[in-house]
C-alpha cells in the first residue's frame, strides 16, 4: 500500500516508523509543517532514508504537485496542523486516515490529550478516523482506549498514545482498505472541540480549586508549562500535589521554609517543582531558600487577558 505521510510533532514519530518498517506498506512521501527547524518527523524521516515536503500551505495548486505526484492509496495523517480541504482529499485513491489520540467524537480539534487531563478524564484513546472537510468529523474505522493515570502530563500520555496509534494503523489500516473493517458515523451527541494553546493558557488561576490546578500544571506539560507571578516574574510550575482544604486565601502563600503552599479557591495546591524567570528548573524547596523575603503570594499581579474555553461542545446536527 502506496502511503503519503504527514506529521510534525513527536506524537507522529512512532507511527511513521511502524509504517516505514512495515512491509506491507511503502512511504512514497513524508509531509511536514515548514516550521522554524527541524521537527521530530522531519528528523525521523531522515533517518529512515525517507524523502520529505516541507510546504507552508496546501492552498495553492502548486503546493499541492507534489501529492499528486506521489500517487498514493492513502494519506495517513498524525498531528500535522494544516487543514485538508476536499480538493487534497481526493488525491489518494482509498481517501485518508486520521490517527486522533482521543474517543471520538470527544475533543476533535487541536488539543485532545491535554483536554483530557485538564477535564479530569479517566479514560481516553486513539481512534483512526477517514477525513472529511470538517475538523475530526470523519467515519471511524477504529477505536483503542487507554487509562489516564494520576501523574500522567500530557507528554507521558501523548507518548503512549502514540504507541498505541502506531499498532492500531498498522493492524487495521489493511483491514479497512480491503473492506473486512467499515468506518462507522460519529455519534451525533457528545461531541466537543478543542483549540490551540497559546502561552497564556499555563496560567494558573489561584480562585480555581486545587485539584483542578494540579490537572493544570499536568496538562500543559512540556508546553506551554503552567506558570503564575511572583510581583512582575515569571514562575513556572512544573509539579503539584493537592492537600486537604486549608482556610488559606487563594494565591497566599502558607508561611513554610521548607515547602511551597498556595492557597486556592478550595483547598491547597503544594508546589513541588518550578523554575524561575531566566534561571533553572529546581526544587520548590531550593526556590524558597533562595528568596531574600518570604514569600507571601503569587499571582497578584501580570495575569494575561482571558482566554475563550479550551474544549467547547458542538451542537448536533438537525436532523
Amino acid at each position: 500500500m502506496r502511503i503519503v505521510f504527514f506529521g510534525s510533532p513527536a506524537f507522529a514519530v512512532p507511527i511513521l516508523d511502524a509504517l516505514a518498517r512495515d512491509p506491507r506498506f511503502e512511504v512514497a512521501l513524508v509531509v511536514t509543517q515548514a516550521a522554524r527547524g527541524v521537527s521530530p518527523v522531519e528528523r525521523t524521516a531522515g533517518e529512515l532514508g525517507l524523502p520529505v515536503y516541507k510546504p507552508t500551505t496546501l492552498r495553492d495548486a502548486a503546493s499541492r504537485e507534489p501529492l499528486i505526484a506521489a500517487d498514493a492509496d492513502v494519506f495517513v495523517v498524525a498531528a500535522f496542523g494544516l487543514i485538508f480541504r476536499q480538493r487534497t482529499l481526493v488525491f489518494p485513491r482509498l481517501g485518508s486516515v486520521n490517527v486522533h489520540p482521543s474517543l471520538l467524537p470527544r475533543y476533535r480539534g487541536a488539543v485532545p490529550i491535554p483536554a483530557a487531563i485538564a477535564a479530569g478524564d479517566r479514560e481516553t484513546g486513539v481512534s483512526l478516523m477517514v477525513m472529511d472537510e470538517g475538523i475530526d468529523t470523519g467515519a471511524v474505522i477504529s477505536t483503542e482506549r487507554a487509562p489516564i493515570a494520576a501523574d500522567d502530563t500530557a507528554e507521558s500520555l501523548g507518548r503512549r498514545l502514540a504507541e498505541i496509534g502506531a499498532g492500531q494503523i498498522v493492524r487495521d489500516l489493511p483491514r479497512w482498505a480491503a473492506g473486512t473493517l467499515i468506518a462507522r458515523p460519529q455519534p451525533g451527541q457528545g461531541a466537543t472541540l478543542t483549540r490551540p494553546l497559546t502561552k497564556a493558557d499555563g496560567w494558573l488561576d489561584w480562585s480555581h480549586p486545587a485539584v483542578e490546578l494540579e490537572r493544570h500544571v499536568r496538562a500543559m506539560w512540556s508546553w506551554p508549562r503552567a506558570w503564575t507571578t511572583t510581583g512582575s516574574t515569571t514562575l513556572q510550575v512544573h509539579r503539584a500535589t493537592v492537600l486537604a482544604a486549608q482556610d488559606v486565601a487563594p494565591g497566599d502563600v502558607v508561611p513554610d521554609r521548607k515547602r511551597l503552599l498556595v492557597g486556592t479557591g478550595y483547598g491547597v495546591l503544594e508546589i513541588l517543582n518550578v523554575e524561575p524567570a531566566g534561571r533553572r528548573a529546581m526544587s520548590a524547596t531550593a526556590f524558597l531558600n533562595g528568596l531574600r523575603a518570604p514569600l507571601l503570594y503569587l499571582g497578584r499581579d501580570g495575569a494575561p487577558a482571558p482566554q475563550p474555553p479550551l474544549i467547547v461542545p458542538v451542537p448536533p446536527k438537525p436532523a
